[in-house]
């Protein structure tokens, strides 16, 4: 015979196992104890299993409890997501997203693809550049959400994550321990004037290397020994390694990743949907 598992009743139990007592769940359920513990009852007599230990002060999972737990809690996951997928709005149009061409990697492609996913009739236009110039474009009301990794953000941005800036160098390399040490930043990065400091406060001599607007020239070239650059951790693309501390160079600073987004006007809905996505990702 087909026998059908009431989702209400599999969170009950699953409430009841995590808690580790009816009274307990039923405040996390907010139902009465008496409910809980029919839904238990009725679940028990129509598998003909006892799922719960009931001896002593707290209560556990029988062998079949337990399984039916693992079970209960994918069950209770496919369920929640439905409901969440089926009942969300259904958003149309575009939004923009701008990110720091040396952050795109790795949560860029997991936004855009989550995003995507959850809001397919929504096109995400989306636009790499400098801080400086994506704050510019959002201020003016062509982007409504950026990433941007400023020393002073405004009021309104939300500190999303912070990391140290490394010096990089090829795999293996020994650009770090020549002098006068040789330097490649794109002119625009807002990490060049942050590593120029720092050099020049440790009295280390130093030499531009490239002359570049772009941050995977100057990876290029750190990459192939001709010079070191400087980066958050974690945002390399696996080319280039943290200098050694043979290089004797200094310390860099802490760096803070902050998120803007666009707090009114009319794309104001879709814009708070994706900073939550951005949100997410740089937590994760």
């Amino acid at each position: 015979m087909l026998r059908n598992l009431d989702i209400a009743t599999l969170r009950s139990l699953v409430a009841v196992i995590d808690t580790g007592g009816v009274t307990r769940a039923a405040n996390r359920l907010h139902l009465t104890q008496s409910a809980v513990s029919m839904q238990i009852k009725r679940l028990e007599e129509s598998l003909d299993l006892t799922l719960l230990n009931r001896e002593g002060r707290g209560v556990t999972p029988t062998a079949e409890g337990e399984q039916l737990v693992s079970y209960a809690r994918k069950m209770l996951e496919m369920n929640d997501a439905a409901v969440d997928r089926m009942v969300a709005p259904q958003y149309e149009g575009e939004v923009s997203f701008g990110v720091p061409c040396d952050l795109i990697y790795p949560n860029a492609p997991i936004i855009l693809h989550r995003f995507d996913n959850d809001f397919p009739r929504v096109h995400v236009r989306f636009v790499s550049s400098f801080t400086s110039k994506l704050l510019e474009d959002f201020r003016a009301g062509l982007l409504d959400v950026i990433i941007t990794t400023e020393d002073h953000p405004d009021p309104d941005a939300e500190t999303i994550a912070q990391a140290p800036l490394r010096w990089l160098g090829a795999i293996g390399g020994r650009a770090g321990l020549r002098r006068p040490l040789r330097f490649a930043s794109a002119a625009q990065c807002s990490f060049r004037p942050t590593a120029i400091r720092a050099l020049e406060a440790a009295d280390i001599p130093w030499e531009s290397a490239v002359d570049t607007q772009t941050e995977d020239a100057a990876v290029a070239a750190a990459s192939a020994d001709l010079c070191i650059t400087a980066a958050m951790e974690g945002a390399d693309s696996g080319k280039v390694e943290p200098v050694p501390n043979a290089a004797k160079l200094p310390p860099l600073p802490v760096i803070s990743v902050n998120m803007y987004y666009a707090r009114e006007g009319s794309n104001t809905a879709l814009a708070k949907e994706l900073a939550h996505y951005v949100r997410t990702a740089f937590a994760g």
